[in-house]
């Protein structure tokens, strides 16, 4: 990840959780603490996710709060807080689908891959599990949220 940079236009929190991870190297922010306005606390494993850009060939870095799949792989959610169109890095995935994964210290290379049918609906199931506002966003947007499935390569 060494010729990776932090993806441009994060929002402020994005960018200080990502340099704090980058910098300690994943001892610390991997478990990320937040509060939302009107919800409890909640403390999220999070990872970085490092794509290859569509058009400029750059490659970027994206925290992003993650789940397991149970046989060695993570998920992500595409869900942009409900945004109406998909974010940048699964664009990025869906053009060039190796990535590099770092959770907490340990960096893996993944091929991502967006789940369908009865898989999807698990994993969103477990997506609710780490990150409950997941719902909220699916219903704020009329496009279906794409669960990842990162598969170690």
């Amino acid at each position: 990840m060494a010729d990776a940079k932090l993806a441009p236009n994060l929002p402020d929190w994005m960018v200080e959780h990502a340099n704090r991870y980058i910098a300690s190297g994943g001892t610390e922010g991997h478990m990320y603490k937040i509060t939302q306005p009107g919800r409890p606390e909640l403390t999220v494993p999070s990872l970085l996710l490092t794509t290859t850009g569509r058009r400029s060939g750059e490659r970027y870095i994206f925290p992003l709060f993650y789940g397991e799949t149970g046989n060695g792989g993570y998920i992500i959610v595409a869900s942009k807080g409900g945004a109406p169109k998909h974010p940048q890095w699964y664009l990025n995935i869906q053009a060039q689908p190796e990535v590099e994964v770092q959770v907490g210290t340990k960096k893996l290379k993944a091929r991502a891959r967006t789940a369908a049918g009865n898989e999807r609906a698990r994993l969103w199931q477990e997506a609710l599990k780490f990150w409950p506002p997941y719902a909220d966003y699916q219903e704020k947007t009329e496009r279906e949220i794409p669960v990842v499935v990162l598969d170690p390569a």
